[in-house]
Order: structure tokens, then sequence, then C-alpha cells
């Protein structure tokens, strides 16, 4: 599903001439190439699935964000409004994400649940946060939610 959303995204921004969407559309769609390729070395013949689609689409998302600090503090501007441009393509492919709110007591829950008394469980808690909100959650936010909830 998510797959054939990228693809026609590209299909899209070629045919209307949206050259910056076609190319970041073009990087996650290399990137997804590759993780199918170490898939498949490990026996998945069909590649990776929308929720390994998602995380990476969350990661590419994060390495932007770093990105864009650090044009920011080297004083490129230029480089983190087309960094940012990229976040925001890169985007439209992540279902709704929470709001802080939301975030804050799907973390609760998910500590109460998993039994987490200490930073000890932290591995715990992010994993089980990490399967059930896939996408939906800026897991940075979450890490240092938790990490509060549990100091």
């Amino acid at each position: 599903m998510l797959r054939t959303r990228i693809s026609d995204a590209l299909k899209t921004a070629m045919k209307s001439k949206q050259t910056h969407t076609v190319s970041t559309v073009r990087l996650i769609m290399a990137a997804l190439k590759d993780r199918d390729i170490a898939a498949r070395s490990k026996g998945n013949a069909e590649g990776i699935g929308d929720d390994e689609i998602l995380s990476m689409l969350q990661s590419m998302i994060k390495q932007r964000r770093e990105s864009v600090e650090m044009y920011e503090k080297g004083g490129r501007a230029e480089l983190a409004e087309q960094e940012a441009s990229e976040i925001e393509i890169i985007q439209t492919f992540l279902p709704e994400q929470m709001d802080d709110a939301a975030l804050s007591a799907a973390v609760t829950e998910i500590v109460k649940e998993a039994e987490a008394t200490s930073l000890k469980d932290m591995g715990k808690v992010m994993g089980l946060l990490k399967e059930r909100y896939a996408g939906e959650m800026d897991f940075s936010k979450a890490s240092a939610q938790v990490k509060n909830q549990l100091s």
C-alpha cells in the first residue's frame, strides 16, 4: 500500500515537473530498495513491510532534522531550507502524527502496561511504543518522556 503511494507520488511529481519532489521521492525509493535488498538476503523475498517502511521514513526525517540543525549552526540557510522541504515531502507518506497530549497518554499507558519502574526498562517501553505506534509518533519526543517518567 505504502509502496504504491510512493511510486504514484513519483509519477505525479514527474508529470507536474516538481523537480524537488521528484528527487526527494527518488531518495525514498532508493532507501526502500536498499532495505529490500537487505531483507532478501535474510530470506524475505518480498522485501520490507509497511511498518518497516514507516520506520525508514521516520529515520529519514530524523536525519534531515539533524542536518537542518547543523546547517543553521553553520549559517547555511539555503541548505537548511532544502532539508526542511524534504522533511515536508517525506511526512506526506506518514500517518497523522500524534499531538503532545496523545503522545504523553500513550507513553504513560505503555509504561504502566510494561510495568516499567526504572531506566533499565526504557528499551522494553520504547520497543512496545515502536511496535504499536510506528509512523504515528516522534520517537525522540517519546524517548524524552519515557526517560522523564522512569527517572
